[in-house]
């Protein structure tokens, strides 16, 4: 499967916690991160993330391009409900070209969480035959 993933500044560390948690499952899929957090990822981690350019610099709409032509299977966003963020908009557009596409979105840890698991069971595999270009590890 292919999961992309980005975070607001103050939810980076949350997401390398999350990653670190979870590498044993993240490993045997495609990973995809806007520049920042996929760098602190693959430090803490050592998983292959494929970067784009930072969030603020485009990267969340090379995300967005790639949910919108369905070759997302998976999006975590960690939002920081405190702040308010330019990107905000854009990630908003993201999760309803998601929402087209039937693409599972977790904008929190608690549903990262509950849709790593079901990726785990393999609960997600309708996403294999819905979407079968999909070119992820898995």
């Amino acid at each position: 499967m292919n999961i992309a993933f980005m975070a607001h500044d103050k939810r980076k560390e949350l997401m390398v916690q999350f990653f670190i948690a979870y590498s044993g499952i993240l490993s045997k899929h495609a990973l995809y991160s806007t520049a920042v957090t996929g760098r602190l990822v693959t430090e803490a981690t050592g998983l292959d993330v494929t970067l784009f350019l930072s969030g603020d610099q485009g990267g969340s709409q090379q995300i967005g391009a790639r949910v919108a032509y369905n070759e997302i299977d998976i999006l975590i966003v960690f939002n920081d409900p405190f702040e308010e963020s330019t990107l905000d908009a854009e990630i908003y557009k993201i999760i309803r070209h998601c929402d087209m596409h039937n693409i599972p979105v977790a904008t929190n840890i608690a549903t990262a969480e509950i849709i790593i698991r079901a990726l785990d069971r393999g609960d997600l595999d309708w996403r294999n035959i819905v979407n079968p270009k999909n070119k992820g590890k898995q």
